[in-house]
């Protein structure tokens, strides 16, 4: 009798794992180009000395005729960046020096007013620290959908196709959805000292796109 019941849970244990779920982990991606219609840039103040209040006065007067200029156009979002205030080494490890740095953040569609206004800063004591250029926020955020869409349909048509090849149906049992692309800064000469009093020409810009990608993963369940 005990032969008897232990073959038949045995055969109960293999057909029980034969019709057992199978689990298959997927992924899939897409990609759409984004327009970058939105430019960001970094201005800078720099002063260093041995005396950090006076370097102090002299970064935040320059901050504060930047902003009065970058006040006057219209279209142009600007607001505070990083600020900090170091140390600056001789020899033997010893402060010969302070260094006060202070930075202005401009944001704008419009790249002609970004150029031509980055060209006027740098006849007065500020640098340009890095322009980019990506896509603004609406458009991001559409063109995002467009490529979850896609990659949500290569996912669906991936699982079709495991289950077509198995022979059996699929049912989707989690999605993971994951969103990346970025345009990378544009390099952009940093303005020496000696040419404040000069005309600095605008800055050149061309827009590009940028390539957004929506990746899908997820576990799928093959079964009867």
């Amino acid at each position: 009798m005990r032969r008897i019941a232990l073959a038949a849970l045995t055969s109960l244990l293999f057909a029980t794992m034969a019709e057992a779920a199978v689990t298959i982990d997927l992924t899939a991606e897409a990609s759409r180009p984004a327009a970058n219609d939105m430019v960001r840039a970094t201005v800078f103040a720099e002063a260093s000395g041995s005396n950090t209040g006076d370097l102090a006065r002299r970064v935040n007067q320059d901050i504060a005729a930047g902003l009065r200029v970058i006040k006057e156009r219209p279209g142009i979002s600007v607001k505070s960046g990083r600020q900090s205030t170091f140390p600056v080494y001789g020899q033997n490890q010893k402060i010969d020096n302070w260094r006060i740095h202070s930075e202005l953040i401009l944001e704008s569609r419009d790249a002609a007013a970004v150029s031509d206004l980055l060209g006027q800063l740098q006849q007065m004591r500020l640098a340009v620290g890095g322009v980019s250029q990506l896509p603004s926020p609406e458009t991001r955020r559409k063109v995002e959908d467009e490529a979850t869409r896609d990659a949500i349909a290569a996912f669906r048509q991936r699982a079709a196709v495991v289950a077509d090849v198995l022979g059996k149906p699929y049912k989707v049992r989690h999605l993971s959805i994951q969103q990346s692309g970025q345009m990378p800064p544009v390099p952009v000469m940093r303005a020496s000292r000696a040419m404040a009093a000069d005309a600095a020409p605008p800055v050149p810009l061309e827009a590009g796109e940028s390539l957004v990608t929506t990746t899908v993963s997820g576990q799928v369940e093959i079964a009867d």
